[in-house]
């Protein structure tokens, strides 16, 4: 009786392999090489990307009485480390995160019963007091890795920096297959509104995270033109949606903004009973977008009530003429050159307000 299990041999074909080999790879590098041209000679550069990985490598580094920065991405953009480590002592942690609700991060750090230092937090109030989306989500997963990255993606994590340090094609919010297709021109179309897209990528980033603005955004131009358009859009009130009354509405935006001044009062007095402090500031914003900002969400409303709810102080940039002066080139951020300029300027207020 024959068994009905026989050998298999899978034949290799006689094929000129190693030459298959050299011009597969040959191949791969001139289309690599020529993708690498088209990123630079569109305006993109070699840095690093902000990762929740950098996030979590960067929230490692906080010790107990260290002095830490966190909100949105103007305190990214606008704050020094070097004027800042000149001034107050010691060299910030920087871990605010763009386009991100601060409270998460301000929430961990609460929590950590060996931290009892310093905070400084930017204060976007549209942003801080986000119930819910993409600006609240960016915030927790950055917690959410840092409470449990794994080996194998610490060394990925390792082993991208070096090559994000000098490939300029390696932009994960801009120039992956994903992202490229969200920038095809979809109209709206009924019960399918089309999100605002984020304005492109417009900084550089350093291994502490520090974001430094290009020079194309600082200067007139079709790139700050392009970042303008994008805070046009992100900014504006969402329209509210068709299937929900307008009252009820409200009335859960209402509820989660109420839920938030108390969330955010009780993490301040829990770091304060350990010793620790926090200033919350108003970094500078100009052109239409202090126009929607102020409109939207006044100083009258959630800045007030938030200095007094949680008797914590606050530094608004308006209120100081050294500190009014500056303009953003884009309306939402500093220059290069002017973050250090402000940066020397903002820490004779912080030690005032943290009576250093």
């Amino acid at each position: 009786m024959h068994s009905s299990t026989s050998n298999f041999e899978r034949v290799i074909p006689e094929l000129p392999w190693r030459g298959i080999t050299v011009v597969v790879v040959v191949t791969v590098c001139i289309a690599a090489a020529a993708w690498e041209v088209r990123c630079r000679g569109v305006g993109y550069g070699p840095t690093l990307n902000d990762t929740e990985d950098l996030w979590a490598e960067a929230r490692r580094r906080v010790e107990p009485e260290s002095v830490v920065i966190i909100g949105d991405s103007r305190a990214w953009f606008d704050c020094d480390l070097d004027e800042l480590e000149r001034g107050l002592g010691k060299r910030p942690v920087q871990l605010a995160q763009a386009g991100s609700c601060a409270y998460p991060i301000l929430e961990n750090l609460a929590d950590d019963k060996r931290f009892h230092g310093t905070i400084i937090c930017s204060m976007v109030p549209g942003m801080f007091f986000a119930p819910g989306g993409p600006r609240l989500e960016t915030a927790r997963n950055a917690v959410k890795r840092f409470h449990g990255q794994t080996w194998a993606q610490r060394v990925s994590h390792h082993l991208a920096i070096p090559l994000e340090n000098h490939v300029a094609f390696l932009k994960e919010r801009d120039l992956t297959l994903e992202a490229l297709l969200k920038q095809l021109p979809l109209p709206n179309r009924t019960g399918a509104l089309v999100p605002p897209r984020p304005p492109p990528y417009f900084q550089t980033i350093d291994r502490e995270r520090r974001a430094r603005m290009i020079e194309s955004a600082a200067h007139p131009g079709r790139l700050q033109t392009q970042i303008q358009n994008g805070w046009r859009r992100l900014c504006a009130p969402p329209p509210p949606p068709r299937h929900v009354p307008k009252e009820v509405v409200a009335a859960q935006v209402g509820e989660a903004v109420e839920k938030r001044f108390r969330d955010t009062t009780a993490a301040v007095e829990k770091l304060r009973t350990r010793g620790g402090r926090i200033v919350f500031v108003r970094f500078p914003f100009s052109g239409e977008l202090k126009e929607i900002e102020d409109r939207v969400t006044p100083r009258t409303g959630i800045w007030d009530r938030l200095l007094r709810d949680t008797a914590a102080p606050g530094i608004y940039f308006e209120d100081f003429p050294e500190l009014a002066g500056f303009q953003c080139p884009e309306w939402s951020h500093l220059s290069a050159g002017d973050s250090v300029e402000f940066s020397k300027r903002l820490v004779p207020h912080l030690r005032a307000a943290l009576t250093l």
